[in-house]
């Protein structure tokens, strides 16, 4: 075999491989691509939900307010919950790659709900309110609501575990490298994070 269809072999065995490289390489990328995406798809229907439950509160505080001699301290805690999450600072678009500003919006959220949680125990003790349409309905729509909140943060985690997944295995984890996409937090089970306020539709009990 002459030196010159040696040469044309090896050059061609070279180009494959370098096609063969070149397509893993555009295959990967847009792989994780397509995984970021869904993690920043997700995210904004956490926000969603999350959203729904703060537009919520007004009206909730208002119908309580009509009750004379309802506990202002919960309401006044419901009130500055509300506005502790709108001053926690996130990304402009997609989910939050920060793990220290995913657990602030979360402990934000996490109070929020705990002192909504406290609103509803209290209200226990009128049953005038508990008996009105407005706030029964209000009830009705938070419970929905932070149900739909565990279910969309589960999602969530289970995208950015698709994803972290395929950032951190071998050899991804190469394209991963030289294109800067790196691990996304998760939100984390702390206490009463994600437990739904207990909602109370009752109202046939000794206080009724």
């Amino acid at each position: 075999m002459s030196a010159g269809k040696i040469f044309l072999i090896v050059l061609g065995v070279i180009v494959l491989f370098a096609l063969l490289v070149g397509f893993w390489c555009f295959g990967t990328y847009n792989g994780l691509v397509s995984l970021q995406q869904a993690t920043d798809a997700q995210w904004a229907q956490v926000q969603n939900v999350y959203q729904r439950r703060a537009d919520l509160v007004p009206n909730l505080v208002s119908t309580v307010k009509g009750v004379a001699d309802f506990e202002k301290s919960t309401l006044t805690a419901v009130t500055d919950a509300r506005a502790s999450v709108g001053r926690v600072q996130l990304p402009a678009s997609g989910a939050p790659t920060d793990p220290a500003q995913l657990a602030a919006f979360q402990q934000a959220q996490g109070q929020l709900g705990s002192a909504l949680s406290r609103l509803l125990v209290v209200s226990e003790n009128y049953p005038s309110l508990r008996a009105t349409d407005s706030f029964r309905d209000l009830q009705a729509q938070l419970e929905g609501t932070e149900n739909r909140i565990a279910v969309e943060r589960g999602r969530f985690n289970e995208a950015v575990q698709a994803y972290n997944t395929t950032v951190r295995r071998f050899p991804g984890l190469i394209i991963a490298g030289m294109f800067g996409f790196r691990d996304r937090p998760y939100f984390t089970a702390t206490a009463g994070a994600e437990t739904p306020p207990k909602v109370n539709f009752d109202f046939g009990g000794k206080n009724s």
